[in-house]
């Protein structure tokens, strides 16, 4: 069984006092679509991407999942739950962590924001405190346990939040930009933590949103494009590479200290030709380096695309 299954999801947000506006002959907007049949899944320890640019559906998709937003129409099963019809045994199941502050206590301490959501998990007091060191140790936060949450960096406030996915030991994730903020080295050690968590026994499961494409690319077994409310493609971080015109850039760097780019077909011969012209001339190398498509370059297609549709 898979861990998420989403089938024919779709969410049309209505136009607020609609008919009010429209009896005072006030302009009246259209509704709006923020996903249009999405339909995927995402199978039991598996790192998920989800990637688009902003207002692409990627919170609206991560909502629906979590609960805290009713799809229009289609659905979401997490484990085989209901997301609407047994949204309780769903909330059990899943750990989110947004990037948003406000659901925190900023007067509270980081011990005591996290006691306050343990209890909502109906986690005991003494669960809770063993659950709370192991995260804060995890997440090395041991440091601001007892500093207010209003006196944190934003990379503790975003660390604080995943520590608050984890309390319950969800088998589901839903992490939401979970590197923002955060220094390189505390980025590395996020990366770590997460691909651990998918690696353990049992599995969590964990679906990613992020902007940062070399993250989600070193992470994830697929990837999913959204945009405009549509999933594009879904497939392997290779695979979605290869969609471009699997050309690559290759930079030849000269003893001179000149550089000679060009772009090829990774089975042409145009690199051995270049090779064998300069040594024709006398110049002599020192580098050559190749780079093919990224995961932005696939993404910045189907942006094209969508915008010239």
């Amino acid at each position: 069984m898979s861990a998420i299954s989403i089938s024919n999801l779709s969410k049309t947000y209505p136009v607020p006092f609609r008919r009010l506006r429209a009896f005072f002959r006030r302009p009246v907007k259209d509704p709006v679509e923020a996903l249009r049949d999405v339909s995927f899944e995402v199978e039991t320890g598996e790192i998920f991407g989800l990637i688009g640019r902003n207002g692409a559906g990627k919170t609206t998709l991560t909502k629906i999942v979590a609960t805290l937003v009713q799809p229009t129409t289609g659905s979401v099963s997490v484990h085989g739950h209901d997301s609407v019809s047994d949204d309780e045994h769903v909330r059990r199941h899943i750990g989110l962590s947004t990037a948003e502050e406000r659901s925190f206590y900023w007067r509270l301490t980081s011990e005591q924001n996290l006691m306050f959501f343990a209890r909502l998990h109906g986690l005991s007091d003494r669960i809770a405190k063993q659950r709370i060191k192991d995260v804060f140790s995890k997440l090395e936060l041991e440091e601001v346990a007892r500093r207010r949450f209003g006196e944190l960096s934003t990379g503790n406030k975003q660390r604080l939040a995943v520590a608050r996915a984890l309390l319950a030991n969800p088998p589901v994730l839903l992490l939401d930009e979970p590197t923002r903020s955060l220094d390189p080295l505390a980025a590395a050690r996020m990366r770590d933590l997460i691909r651990s968590l998918a690696e353990q026994d049992p599995p969590v499961t964990i679906l990613l949103t992020s902007h940062n494409l070399a993250e989600v690319e070193t992470l994830c077994a697929r990837v999913a494009i959204i945009s405009r409310g549509r999933i594009r493609a879904i497939d392997t971080p290779r695979n979605l590479r290869d969609l471009t015109s699997g050309s690559e850039t290759v930079q030849i760097t000269l003893a001179s200290g000149e550089k000679i780019s060009f772009t090829r077909q990774p089975d042409d011969d145009l690199l051995d030709k270049k090779i064998r012209e300069l040594q024709t001339y006398g110049k002599r190398i020192i580098d050559i380096e190749t780079e093919r498509a990224t995961l932005l370059d696939v993404l910045e297609r189907f942006e094209a695309a969508d915008e010239q549709s």
